[in-house]
């Protein structure tokens, strides 16, 4: 009986973890360069019965009866790194990155992706694909939080105004076509490594060799001034996700409801002396 009980609660807990993450990858459907969350549920180890103070043994030559189910757990959330959709949205300090087929890890078999790099408030290096720019007060090209973006030499980037060009590879120029900076362009050879800290940014704390894909043809990537990457959140997909997680949820609280009346029926009738 108690095993039922954390069973149906296991579940219960599982399916509203999974429905937080569907909720905040539903609130950041507009979010430029934001990657949705993918839920990884796991079982708990199954349990193994066994008859006790019976003749099964010799009937079937093991004490054994079968295996039950403890229960489950949402282990982790793991961003998907696909690209999201290319909107043109005009502002100069728009740089949508567009990377082409990306080479697999050799250990997960799953393709790597690139960034730009930015620096956080405490100047250490992270990553992102929000391409939503601005200029500072002070000219230098930060994310639209004020996260510095860097170069390929890992500086940060004055370009004094917004009245300034970017080439396809990267390479920042001047209206009248002098040299700036040459944005870097990161490539992450397991992104499942990275972790969100916020405001678009990601901690790599994998153990792959993190390389610049400026000039690297096993690299291909273009940058597109003026446009942006999208959210890659399917609303329909988490639409539907969500409803599926909720009848799940009500599944597991209406057998839990059904534990605590038999519970309830074993105390007060069965043990009733009479």
């Amino acid at each position: 009986m108690l095993r039922g009980y954390n069973a149906a609660a296991a579940g219960m807990i599982a399916q509203q973890r999974n429905q937080e993450m569907l909720t905040n990858n539903l609130s950041n459907a507009n979010t430029p360069g934001y990657k949705a969350d993918r839920a990884s549920m796991r079982a708990f180890p199954n349990m193994v019965l066994q008859a006790m103070g019976t003749d099964h043994a010799q009937r079937y030559g093991t004490n054994e009866i079968g295996e039950i189910s403890t229960g489950v757990y949402m282990q982790e959330a793991t961003p998907n790194f696909r690209q999201g959709d290319i909107e043109e949205t005009g502002n100069n300090t728009d740089l949508a990155l567009l990377q082409g087929e990306m080479p697999e890890d050799e250990e997960t078999g799953e393709q790597g992706a690139l960034f730009y790099n930015v620096q956080n408030e405490d100047g250490d290096l992270r990553y992102t694909r929000n391409s939503n720019f601005t200029v500072d007060g002070a000219g230098f090209l930060t994310t639209g939080q004020g996260y510095y973006i860097l170069d390929d030499a890992g500086d940060t980037i004055n370009v004094g105004d917004e009245a300034f060009n970017v080439t396809r590879d990267g390479e920042i120029l001047t209206e009248d076509g002098a040299p700036i900076a040459q944005l870097e362009v990161s490539h992450v050879p397991d992104p499942a490594q990275l972790v969100k800290e916020g405001d678009g940014l990601h901690n790599y704390e994998g153990d792959g060799d993190i390389v610049s894909a400026i000039g690297d043809d096993a690299l291909p990537y273009q940058i597109q001034q003026g446009f942006i990457e999208g959210s890659n959140v399917d609303l329909q997909q988490t639409m539907t996700n969500m409803m599926q997680g909720f009848r799940n949820f009500e599944a597991n609280q209406r057998a839990l409801q059904m534990y605590d009346q038999s519970m309830e029926r074993a105390v007060n009738d069965i043990g009733r002396i009479t």
